[in-house]
């Protein structure tokens, strides 16, 4: 594994819509931990920020389980105050995500160590925000009620706020819409073909198991949200 982990390497991604693009260069590392390298449910989030990037311009926003951060970076590049973040007990994926940011120039981007379930001093002080980005965060059903934990914290903080999530259904056996219903959270299922996620090839990547990517927005049940 040790042998592994030296093999890094950058993938380019290219986002396109009429005559505006923009192309990010993200890095990615051989080695068992999820966060290393980039996942089609991030492409496809990211393809979603860019489709909404006008609008994002100036909001705050935070990604969650950011690892190489591709959704996040893009919407730094697109004029976000963004903050990228991932487990405080996993230093390769924050460093991932420092990476990511030197390499699409963003060195003053915060990187903060948010560990999901638990209500930390980082999670306290943490600025008003406008946007929440997950990608393939619903991925070990263990993990769901502790994501859940700190996204109705966050939302509870900010009303107003949106979680933009993509997620692949690896499971007919388990869903997440009953764990948003006990925590009063509404969703709205984004269909894929409505923001040309459903190209053959995404961002300049082929994206192996695309068809099964669902993507979503949470909300807290009494806000309209924004």
């Amino acid at each position: 594994m040790a042998a592994a982990r030296r093999r890094r390497g950058a993938r380019r991604y290219r986002f396109t819509e009429g005559t505006a693009a923009l192309a990010l260069r993200i890095p990615e590392a051989l080695d068992s931990r999820y966060g290393m390298y980039v996942w089609p449910c991030a492409v496809v989030l990211a393809q979603y920020v860019w489709v909404q990037r006008s609008g994002l311009r100036g909001k705050r926003v935070l990604e969650v389980g950011a690892g190489v951060s591709l959704p996040g970076v893009l919407a730094a590049r697109c004029g976000a105050a963004v903050i990228l973040s991932d487990s405080e007990e996993l230093p390769q994926c924050l460093q991932m995500c420092r990476r990511s940011c030197l390499m699409n120039g963003l060195p003053h981007v915060p990187v903060l160590g948010l560990t999901w379930g638990r209500i930390s001093p980082e999670l306290l002080s943490l600025t008003p925000i406008d946007v929440i980005l997950g990608s393939d965060v619903f991925f070990d059903p263990k993990d769901f009620e502790d994501i859940l934990t700190t996204v109705y914290f966050l939302l509870e903080k900010n009303p107003q706020a949106q979680f933009w999530t993509t997620y692949q259904v690896r499971s007919a056996d388990w869903s997440i819409e009953a764990l948003l219903c006990k925590w009063k959270l509404k969703h709205t299922h984004i269909p894929l073909c409505s923001f040309g996620a459903d190209q053959e090839h995404l961002a300049s990547s082929p994206l192996p198991g695309r068809h099964t990517i669902e993507m979503m927005i949470i909300s807290l049940a009494q806000s309209e949200g924004t």
